[in-house]
């Protein structure tokens, strides 16, 4: 197990990213279609075929889920994925044509210090493509990298994180995230994670809860105050199983895997954010519909969780002016 994404046998990761832009493209490529569906909680979010995983609607695999910085012009990055795909001859049959098919989501990192003059056309679709040539079954970076490259929290850098676990019935489960939050994923100015109660070794720092909880502490914090927008803050996640699932029981897991935002970020699905979590299944092996899909969605939660704050932890800072610390640059200097 490397805690990764990766974990999921079939399941392959690609970044590109541009340092000048400061924003990026990560793909999530599956060797065979996966089931797969989609749940938003988030007031403000920026998706592309996110219809298609309704659980009433037809299609109910895909081949590639495209994460994207770049606010409403990173959609495109789903069509540079998809090209890929097309030229490896992969896509949902219809009579002679194949059509892949691709969900992705965006987040707003359009002001974070990077060059967004890119003429007439932006560069998400070239990305998103580099992204999809580019993945692997194995390690792949975590933190100011692909769709995370750009991302911020309210007081530290965010970033690219992801985690992975197994189920007491032997199933595997694994997020990917990119975090780029209105609220915190730190308690209070210290260098403790919301999410700490769900870490495994020392995966992003180790430093546990702090012995009490101050009102400072649990005071709310806003990504630009009063004068923030709801275009501006966003988390994404892909959780991924090697479960048999419907697409109606991913819907559920990727319900339940929500919890992990609310366990890592503070506050979360609030008008300000458009997180959205997508939930996928390799459908390798069998599991309880009761039990067993309590389980995963459980253990699922959790993983999101631990995602969400490596990818904080991982996270270097932009080399910009005003540009907000890394949590290793506050907290391990």
């Amino acid at each position: 197990m490397k805690n990764l994404l990766t974990d999921i046998s079939g399941v392959r990761v690609g970044h590109a990213d541009d340092a000048a832009l400061a924003s990026g493209v990560t793909a999530i490529v599956f060797d065979q279609p996966a089931v797969a569906s989609i749940d938003i909680r988030g007031g403000g979010p920026g998706t592309r075929d996110a219809a298609l995983l309704d659980p009433v609607n037809t299609v109910d695999r895909i081949d590639a889920i495209a994460l994207s910085g770049g606010s409403a012009f990173g959609v495109e990055a789903g069509g540079g994925v998809q090209a890929w795909l097309a030229e490896q001859g992969r896509g949902f049959a219809v009579g002679d044509a194949r059509i892949p098919i691709v969900p992705g989501a965006v987040q707003f990192d359009m002001i974070n210090g990077g060059n967004k003059a890119w003429g007439r056309f932006p560069p998400y679709r070239d990305l998103g493509y580099a992204a999809a040539a580019a993945a692997t079954d194995g390690a792949f970076a975590l933190g100011t990298v692909g769709a995370g490259y750009g991302a911020t929290t309210v007081n530290l850098k965010g970033g690219l994180g992801s985690a992975s676990a197994t189920t007491s019935g032997g199933v595997r489960v694994a997020a990917i995230a990119s975090v780029n939050a209105v609220g915190s994923t730190n308690v209070g100015d210290g260098p403790w994670f919301w999410a700490a109660p769900f870490e495994i070794g020392n995966e992003f720092g180790g430093r546990g809860l702090p012995p009490a909880f101050t009102p400072d502490m649990r005071a709310i914090r806003l990504k630009g105050g009063p004068a923030v927008t709801s275009i501006e803050n966003t988390t994404i996640a892909v959780v991924v199983t090697d479960a048999i699932l419907t697409k109606a029981q991913a819907q559920r897991i990727a319900i339940m895997a929500q919890t992990g935002f609310a366990r890592a970020i503070y506050p979360v699905h609030a008008p300000l954010d458009g997180d959205a979590v997508f939930a996928a299944a390799t459908c390798e092996k069998e599991i309880d519909p009761l039990y067993g899909l309590s389980e995963l969605g459980a253990v699922a939660a959790n993983v999101i969780a631990r995602a969400i704050a490596r990818g904080v932890y991982e996270a270097t800072a932009l080399p910009f002016p005003g540009a907000l610390p890394s949590w290793k640059m506050r907290f391990e200097n």
